[in-house]
């Protein structure tokens, strides 16, 4: 469900004990040289042309077809800062790859959470609780989530509660990179 790897395949003991508000993720690579890199200067340094050829690796991945696509919402104030979602560059691309429709203000970041990076998997889970608003209906519906980086999977499990709130039925975790264990990479 969360894309870490087991020996055979199964779910892993974090998903069996605690099942994720999602039900699949996708990702590309791990986490890990050189690709974080690419990643780091999407992000930060906005090298925003490789947003397209790293959406191609995952439209690639896909599947099971979504009804809509949600980028991982930025706080207004982050999305001023950084000036872009890097997220939403993501979806986009993919939404124009797939024909899916990208929902831009569906679901949005309520809380201007401190950055994940330095937080233990129970500050993360705390850091992003009841982060997200989601204003759409989606009853019955498939979305899927796009993000660049799923670590310990909080704040997309977050988004995906909010989204089961707003009546999701079905939702996808779609990222570029997982960061694997130590011992797994």
């Amino acid at each position: 469900m969360c894309a870490l790897p087991t020996h055979d395949g199964a779910t892993c003991g974090h998903c069996l004990q605690q099942a994720p508000h999602f039900d699949r993720t996708v990702a590309v690579f791990a986490y890990a040289f050189p690709l974080n890199k690419l990643v780091q200067a999407l992000k930060h340094n906005e090298k925003l042309m490789l947003a397209n050829s790293l959406a191609d690796k995952l439209t690639q991945r896909i599947a099971v077809r979504p009804d809509y696509l949600v980028a991982m919402p930025l706080h207004p104030a982050r999305l001023r800062a950084r000036g872009f979602n890097q997220s939403f560059e993501l979806a986009r691309h993919i939404g124009r790859q797939m024909d899916i429709p990208v929902l831009l203000n569906a679901c949005q970041r309520s809380r201007d959470t401190p950055p994940q990076t330095a937080l233990s998997r129970k500050e993360r889970d705390k850091n992003v609780r009841q982060a997200f608003i989601c204003t759409q209906d989606f009853s019955g519906k498939h979305v899927a989530i796009v993000d660049d980086v799923m670590t310990s999977g909080a704040s997309l499990n977050e988004v995906a509660q909010t989204l089961r709130k707003a009546g999701a039925r079905e939702i996808s975790a779609w990222v570029i990179a997982r960061t694997l264990p130590h011992s797994a990479s």
